[in-house]
């Protein structure tokens, strides 16, 4: 449409519905191919009339019938691929590919692994191996598409990088018409999940650290007439208060890298002196259930999607790297990480269960002998790992609440900030005195959580993304019967892990 054309256009008076509020006249705005966007020297009054924020993803608006403001995003498909995101990302601590795979090593191997022995108790020794690599490859595969279709909608979005809920409100915005409605509920839903799911971690953690120092103490206090035995464990959960709220007001995720470097140091040693007493006097494999029954397997699924998926900090990993183009391929950031905790955690839970038995505690921590200073070492340095591990966790759902209230608190953002972060560790304290078994907590957090972020929400993001696009869900809709089975597989999960955890709770059992 040529200038001349829009002029004379803009002496034709314009119909009063098509503005909200009758005191606005009428823009003429130019629109811009490059740029997506309109070339207008009053664009950024425009914007803020039809309540489109610059900073974030466009939606479609209408100055009348023939002058759209915005473009529909992700339309201009030979556009797309012109657009390179990571050319565009300038970040002021950007991550190398180490740094970012020893968080997600540490991101991963959380106290999880801990509880693999007894996710094995309750599926069998070789129906919890074979269950354990294949949710595992479940898992991965579904970080797998959530990241790539990270990168396919930065190019129709221009957008350098998006998080997990931008992601999901990105491919409702460029999916089909019928979807851009959902688009605010599908970011809103997602970033619920992250932060329940985080905290309901953080509160694992606290249950983990205070149960194998309450073993240590208990076991130099039982004699004691000076010290109290058996103190209970919600006392030490309230000791730990302000060493947490010490250590999670470091603010730049930079920085937490060496306290990573430190907790994998200490699991790596714990485990391996972990391996020394699990291959002490191993029972014969006919000793072990090698099905444990239909009735248990929710829980077992819950433990290890708990346990293997570390998909709340995968985006903001990516995004903060120096060079995301090595975060997935061959070999990848990703899948050496992700093949490294797998068989790790295959071989905690196959050998945990095979020493211990029905004995099996929700940390393998907890059945290693108290009374020996090995065993005592162990308990302490897993306690202090996981302990650093809160922090990478509480990371999170912290940036995610204080990106959508920090515009509320003007000059004194520091301070409010500051409440917050304390605001939540107190509460993630409450929820862990109030829930201190920590098996069913376990499951409970992977069934609930879990299965939405790691195995519905990717599978749905894809099928969207991908919907109107030419031969975009592949022959025979391939990818759409995939994503139908991942959907499927989560909701199953979710229901039944969720219904035995919660009875589990309520029973008191651990």
């Amino acid at each position: 449409m040529s200038k001349k054309h829009l002029h004379n256009q803009a002496a034709i008076p314009l119909a009063p519905a098509v503005f909200k509020k009758p005191q606005l006249r009428p823009m003429i705005a130019e629109y811009d191919p490059k740029k997506k966007g309109v070339k207008n020297d009053l664009s950024d009054v425009v914007m803020v009339k039809y309540k489109v924020d610059p900073n974030d993803i466009p939606v479609e608006q209408q100055a009348g019938s023939t002058l759209p403001l915005m473009e529909i995003p992700g339309r201009d498909i030979e556009g797309d691929e012109d657009f390179n995101p990571f050319e565009h990302r300038k970040l002021a601590h950007p991550t190398s590919d180490m740094d970012t795979l020893i968080h997600l090593l540490k991101g991963s191997l959380g106290s999880g692994i801990l509880a693999m022995p007894m996710a094995f108790m309750n599926a069998g020794l070789y129906f919890g191996l074979v269950s354990t690599f294949l949710i595992g490859g479940i898992c991965t595969y579904c970080v797998h598409i959530l990241v790539k279709t990270s990168h396919e909608l930065c190019k129709r979005m221009q957008k350098p990088s998006l998080g997990f809920a931008e992601t999901a409100e990105a491919a409702f915005l460029s999916g089909p018409p019928a979807a851009h409605k959902f688009s605010r509920l599908a970011k809103a839903m997602i970033n619920w999940f992250l932060v329940i799911d985080l905290l309901g971690c953080c509160c694992v953690y606290i249950v983990f650290v205070s149960k194998n120092i309450k073993q240590v103490v208990d076991n130099y206090t039982v004699d004691s007439e000076w010290a109290p035995h058996d103190v209970d464990v919600r006392i030490y959960m309230a000791v730990l208060l302000p060493l947490l709220i010490s250590m999670n007001l470091i603010r730049n995720l930079k920085y937490l890298a060496p306290f990573s470097m430190i907790a994998n140091l200490l699991v790596g040693t714990g485990m391996v002196i972990t391996f020394y007493y699990l291959f002490q006097d191993i029972p014969a494999i006919s000793e072990r259930k090698q099905f444990a029954g239909v009735a248990r397997l929710p829980t077992f699924f819950g433990t290890a999607i708990f346990a293997l998926e570390g998909i709340g900090v995968v985006m903001p990993l990516e995004n903060n790297m120096k060079t995301p183009t090595h975060f997935i391929g061959c070999p990848g950031v990703l899948n050496t990480g992700m093949f490294f905790v797998v068989s790790l955690y295959a071989l905690v839970g196959f050998f945990g269960y095979l020493k211990y038995g029905d004995e099996t505690y929700g940390s393998i921590t907890l059945n290693l002998p108290q009374d020996e200073v090995l065993g005592q070492c162990v308990k302490l340095m897993i306690a202090v790992a996981i302990f650093f591990t809160y922090s990478l966790q509480f990371y999170v759902p912290m940036e995610i609440i204080w990106k959508n209230i920090r515009h509320r608190f003007g000059a004194k953002k520091n301070l409010a900030e500051y409440t917050i972060r304390i605001t939540l560790i107190i509460i993630t304290l409450g929820i862990a005195i109030a829930i201190p078994n920590l098996g069913p907590f376990i499951s409970l957090v992977g069934a609930v959580c879990l299965s939405f972020l790691g195995l519905i929400f990717p599978a749905v993001i894809e099928t969207v993304t991908y919907w109107d696009r030419p031969n975009g869900l592949g022959r025979f809709n391939w990818v759409l019967l995939k994503n139908m089975f991942l959907v499927s597989f989560g909701i199953l999960g979710f229901l039944t892990g969720a219904y035995v955890s919660i009875l589990d709770i309520i029973k008191g059992e651990e």
